[in-house]
């Protein structure tokens, strides 16, 4: 657990060193900003659940989006810099290493998202939502933004740079989102296992509406265990 810390910090301070962190944080908040101005508050009178609920999904394509980026540099970059040999010349276990850089990961992704929070309360000036829609919502985009960030590392962890990588992972994210898409064209029973795999469409949007289902739950943490046990191997 001390070997996995350190590989957190590690990679914290890595983030936060270069402007990157800073531009990806900066273009999702902007970006978030001005879909929630536009397409949630902006769009004629609504119910403020109607609002929170269309905020919850421009924000997941938001979170998505800086998901790509943020797994992008985790092991392209050990490569491309040729430094990836120091680490698996070390003591440490190749699951410590992926654990410690997808837990850096995660958590500059949580406060990233951490970040938004100021819109729901904003709702609150003209309007009235309940505390559980709101925790639902954070809770499907932590989910929804881990699944893709443990893609993102299996990508980085494939890519010989981070070019390559950043274009692995936005065609694997893509591809299981556009599941949904995919199940409404193919014949029974396939259809239903397509949609199971979709991303956002069957399993995410419960959370935007503020319900919280336990096989959606288990969807992305299982989608997210596979990719990281595959990132290992």
């Amino acid at each position: 657990m001390k070997m996995m810390t350190w590989i957190i910090e590690r990679e914290l301070r890595a983030y936060f060193r270069q402007p990157f962190a800073y531009i990806v944080i900066a273009s999702v908040l902007v970006i978030d900003g001005l879909l929630f101005n536009a397409w949630a508050i902006g769009s004629g009178q609504r119910l403020s659940s109607e609002v929170l609920e269309t905020f919850f999904y421009s924000t997941s394509g938001c979170i998505l989006l800086a998901s790509i980026f943020i797994a992008m540099p985790l092991f392209a970059e050990e490569r491309q810099n040729n430094t990836l040999m120091l680490l698996e010349t070390s003591i440490l276990k190749d699951h410590q290493i992926i654990l410690g850089k997808y837990f850096s990961g995660l958590i500059f992704l949580s406060l990233l998202s951490a970040l938004t929070f100021y819109m729901p309360l904003l709702i609150l000036l003209n309007g009235k939502v309940s505390l559980a829609h709101i925790v639902a919502g954070y809770l499907g985009l932590f989910l929804l933004g881990a699944t893709a960030l443990a893609l993102g590392l299996l990508c980085s962890v494939l890519a010989p740079n981070q070019l390559v990588s950043v274009i692995l992972s936005a065609l694997l994210v893509t591809v299981f989102i556009l599941f949904w898409l995919l199940s409404r064209i193919a014949s029974p029973p396939l259809d239903e296992i397509i949609a199971y795999l979709a991303l956002h469409d069957q399993h995410f949007q419960p959370f935007m509406r503020g319900l919280v289902s336990t096989k959606d739950i288990i969807f992305y943490l299982s989608l997210t265990y596979v990719a990281l046990l595959t990132s290992t191997r």
